[in-house]
C-alpha cells in the first residue's frame, strides 16, 4: 500500500478509535464521582475519580510506550484501550460487590484507555509529512470532542440500562465505556497498519503488519542531511528500527531532553499545560455552586470549556505547520493568561458569563499548548529517543494533573477560586520562562542535532 492511502486510513481508524474511547471516558467519569461517594458513603471520594484515573494514566504512560517500541503502535494502543475495558469490568464488579476498594483499583485500569487516548495524537503523526504533521495531530485529538460531547449525555440511558439489567443504576454508564473500550481495542488491532515509508517515527511502527516494502531504508540522521545510514537501516529488516532504540528509556530520554531548551519547553508545555487546565475546571463546578448556580449553568460553563478544548485543534494545528510549533506554544501562554486574569477577576461573584469566557479560553489555551508542546517534541528529539521521551511526557502530564487537582481543593478551601487561578499562574510562569528561552535559542534543526549528539 503506498504512503497517501495507508496514512489515510490510518487516520481514519485512529479517528474512529478516539470516538470510541472518548464515549467511554466521559461516560463513565460524568457518574463515576456519584458512584464513588454512594460506594465510601462520603462524598468526599467524589473527587477521588479524576484522581485515579489521571494516576492510571500516568502509570501505563511510560509502559505503553515502550510496547510501541517493541511490538509498533497498534498493539500499545489496543492494549491500551483493552486495559480500560478491564477497569470498567472492574468497576462494574465494584458496584455490585458494594466495595470502594475495588473501585479505586477499576479506575487505575480505567485510566489506561486516556493513555492510550493521548498516545494516539503521536500514532497520527508516525505517518505524515512534516509539513502536515500538526494538522494530522489536530484531527485525531479534534475527533475527541464528539465523544466527549455525547459521553455525559448517556448517563441518563445508562442510568436507565442499569436498572433494567438488575444492576446499581449508577454503574450502567460503565456498560457503555466497556462496550466503548472493547470495540476501539478491536478496532486499532484488526485495521491499524505500520507508518508509511519515510515517516519520522517510522520505528515505532516497525512491527504493525507492514511489508517490508512500507518500511523506512534510512535513518533519522540520513534523512536529515547529517551523515549516511548506518549499516542496518537499509536491510528491510523489520527488527531493525526497533534495534535503534534499543537502551534509550524514558528516564534516560529525559535526562538527555533536560539539556535542550526546546525539548525542555516541550515537556514543560504539555505537562504544564495540563496541570493548569485541570486544576481550575476542576474546582470550577464547585466555586459555582458555593455561589449558588444551577447545575444547568454550570453544565453550560464545562461544555463550553470542552468545545474550547477540542473544537479548535484543527485551527492549532494549521499554525503548527504554518508558524512553527513554538510561536504556538507561545500563543497558547498568552491565553492561558487571558484565562487566568479572567478567573481571578470572576472570583469574589462568580458571573456566570465571565465564568464562561474564562473557562472557554482555557480550553482554548490547553489545545494551543498540547498541539504545540506535542509538535514541538516530536521535532526536538531523534527516532531512538522520540518514542520513549512521548510516553514519559504522557507520564508526566497525567502525574502533574493529578497532583493538581490534589492541590486545588485545599487551596479553593483556604483561599477561594482567586488563589486556584494563582497556583495556575505559577505553572504558566514557568512555562513561559522555558518557552521564551527556547524561542531564543537554536533553531529548530540545529536543535535536534544537539539532542542527536548527546544520545551520541
Amino acid at each position: 500500500m503506498s504512503s497517501s492511502p495507508l496514512r489515510r486510513r490510518n487516520q481514519a481508524v485512529l479517528v474512529i478509535g478516539q470516538l470510541l474511547s472518548g464515549v467511554g471516558v466521559a461516560s463513565g467519569v460524568a457518574v463515576g464521582g456519584i458512584l464513588a461517594a454512594q460506594l465510601a458513603g462520603t462524598t468526599a471520594a467524589s473527587g477521588f475519580v479524576q484522581t485515579a484515573s489521571a494516576l492510571g494514566a500516568g502509570l501505563v504512560a511510560v509502559p505503553l510506550a515502550n510496547l510501541a517500541v517493541r511490538a509498533g503502535r497498534r498493539w500499545a494502543l489496543s492494549t491500551g484501550f483493552a486495559l480500560g475495558a478491564v477497569g470498567a469490568a472492574l468497576v462494574l464488579l465494584a458496584a455490585a460487590a458494594g466495595q470502594f476498594w475495588l473501585m479505586a483499583a477499576g479506575m487505575l485500569f480505567f485510566g489506561s484507555a486516556t493513555a492510550a487516548g493521548l498516545q494516539a495524537r503521536y500514532a497520527a503523526v508516525d505517518g505524515a509529512p512534516p509539513e502536515k504533521a500538526g494538522r494530522a495531530m489536530a484531527i485525531v485529538i479534534w475527533a475527541t470532542t464528539v465523544g466527549s460531547v455525547a459521553g455525559p449525555n448517556l448517563s441518563e440511558p445508562g442510568r436507565l440500562l442499569g436498572i433494567n439489567l438488575g444492576i446499581v443504576p449508577l454503574s450502567g454508564p460503565f456498560v457503555f465505556s466497556l462496550v466503548a473500550f472493547v470495540t476501539a481495542a478491536l478496532v486499532i488491532s484488526i485495521f491499524f497498519l505500520a507508518p508509511p515509508a519515510g515517516s519520522p517515527a517510522a520505528g515505532a511502527g516497525a512491527n504493525d503488519g507492514a511489508s517490508p516494502n512500507d518500511r523506512p531504508a534510512t535513518t533519522a540522521g540520513n534523512r536529515a542531511g547529517r551523515g549516511p545510514a548506518s549499516s542496518t537501516a537499509g536491510t528491510g529488516s523489520p527488527a531493525a528500527p526497533v534495534k535503534a532504540q534499543k537502551g534509550h528509556g524514558a528516564w534516560r530520554a529525559l535526562r538527555l531532553a533536560s539539556r535542550n531548551p526546546r525539548a525542555l519547553a516541550a515537556l514543560a508545555t504539555v505537562t504544564g499545560g495540563h496541570a493548569i487546565m485541570v486544576g481550575v475546571m476542576v474546582m470550577t463546578p464547585v466555586a459555582m455552586d458555593a455561589h449558588g448556580h444551577s447545575l444547568e449553568i454550570i453544565g453550560i460553563v464545562i461544555s463550553l470549556h470542552i468545545l474550547g478544548m477540542y473544537a479548535a485543534s484543527p485551527i492549532f494545528g494549521w499554525l503548527v505547520d504554518k508558524l512553527g510549533p513554538l510561536r504556538v506554544v507561545l500563543v497558547g501562554c498568552s491565553i492561558f493568561l487571558a484565562a487566568i486574569a479572567t478567573g481571578a477577576v470572576v472570583s469574589d461573584s462568580s458571573n456566570p458569563v465571565l465564568m464562561s469566557v474564562a473557562l472557554t479560553l482555557l480550553g482554548l489555551g490547553w489545545s494551543a499548548c498540547l498541539i504545540g508542546g506535542s509538535s514541538l517534541l516530536n521535532q526536538s528529539a531523534p527516532d531512538e529517543l522520540r518514542v520513549p521521551l512521548q510516553g514519559a511526557n504522557d507520564m508526566m502530564m497525567n502525574f502533574g494533573a493529578a497532583g493538581m487537582a490534589a492541590l486545588a481543593g485545599p487551596v479553593l478551601a483556604l483561599g477561594g477560586f482567586f488563589w486556584v487561578n494563582m497556583m495556575a499562574l505559577a505553572v504558566l510562569v514557568v512555562m513561559a520562562v522555558l518557552a521564551v528561552r527556547a524561542f531564543l535559542s537554536t533553531p529548530e534543526p540545529a536543535a535536534a542535532d544537539k539532542l542527536t549528539d548527546a544520545v551520541g
